[in-house]
């Protein structure tokens, strides 16, 4: 039986699991900062993209985010609200709770610098949206948290998925597959690297448009395959996961772009996220390879339309992203 048989049964369960949103993850930022013993700034900020509606907001126990006055502005993904706060009183010891967290999936990810230069890093989930600041705290990155985070960054973000599963689909053979998933993760990994870091910058609008055009390429591809037409996909596949895993690096670089990482932390953060990217992408791929193997066990034969669901489905899912991403530039 043929691998898109065998997939057939995956993609129902995957569109019936999965929202069919196809933005990741994105975690807020909390950052609290003493400038000095008689001053403290604070940064708040939270995605809109995909959470819009939701109520989100940032609470100490000390009350000086409720009684003072923020800044607010706003980007294209992210609301930002900013405070300054005159006091002869420490963050140490105070209660840190997000409030409306529980409510969505959406993690935050808090950075606390005293004036004399310790920090403390800590990630607030829905299932715990509080915690007591404690000054003689480990002050290394949370490596869990932050491998995390790259893991639920890829298995939430469908879109990504959905291009490597059609470079499974598309491309026959254990080896070959291998080198395909390699050569997407290296050039992923550049861009990722060189956006995180700063050294390239493009804008985020016209990247998530291209990565949805990069899916709709694959779907055309996989169906001219089926067809029995030459593809380019099918021939070079390592070529094509190259040349569009270094935009899809640019969209995974959104991640840590929006949360708004202190600079002295984005090297150690970013291999970190890059590794649970790796991690989850993993995953992904065995369970696919899973299912196809237990389909193969269980299911004998199938109408041979069922083949041209998956191309069909990734592209119309792909195409719908496509313009709504299309809208967001025009209004931009």
């Amino acid at each position: 039986m043929s691998r898109v048989k065998q997939l057939f049964f995956f993609f129902n369960l995957l569109l019936l699991t999965q929202h069919v949103s196809a933005h990741e993850i994105r975690p807020a930022y909390l950052e609290i900062r003493e400038v000095n013993p008689n001053r403290i700034d604070i940064f708040w900020k939270q995605p809109v993209s995909g959470e819009s509606g939701i109520y989100l907001t940032p609470v100490l126990s000390s009350g000086w985010l409720t009684d003072s006055i923020s800044t607010n502005s706003a980007t294209g993904t992210a609301l930002i609200r900013q405070w300054k706060i005159i006091t002869n009183k420490s963050v140490a010891g105070q209660t840190i709770t997000i409030e409306g967290l529980k409510t969505t999936i959406t993690d935050v990810l808090v950075t606390v610098q005293f004036s004399d230069g310790t920090k403390i890093t800590r990630i607030i989930r829905p299932s715990n949206p509080s915690f007591v600041i404690t000054k003689s705290e480990h002050s290394a990155l949370p490596v869990l948290d932050y491998l995390r985070l790259g893991i639920e960054h890829i298995l939430f973000g469908i879109d990504h998925l959905l291009f490597v599963l059609a470079l499974i689909l598309i491309v026959q053979g254990k080896r070959r597959l291998l080198k395909t998933i390699t050569a997407f993760t290296i050039a992923h990994s550049i861009t990722l690297a060189a956006a995180t870091l700063g050294w390239v910058h493009i804008p985020p609008a016209p990247v998530e448009a291209s990565i949805a055009l990069s899916i709709i390429f694959l779907a055309v591809e996989l169906v001219h395959y089926y067809q029995g037409k030459p593809v380019f996909s099918r021939q070079y596949p390592w070529v094509v996961a190259f040349i569009f895993g270094l935009l899809h690096g640019f969209g995974f670089a959104g991640a840590l772009a929006n949360v708004g990482l202190p600079e002295h932390d984005i090297p150690l953060a970013l291999l970190l996220f890059n590794v649970g990217v790796e991690t989850g992408q993993i995953l992904f791929i065995l369970t696919v390879m899973l299912i196809i193997w237990l389909m193969h066990k269980i299911l004998k034969n199938m109408p041979v339309w069922t083949r041209w669901i998956p191309p069909y489905t990734i592209g119309c899912m792909a195409a719908v992203w496509f313009f709504q991403r299309l809208a967001v530039i025009y209004f931009l």
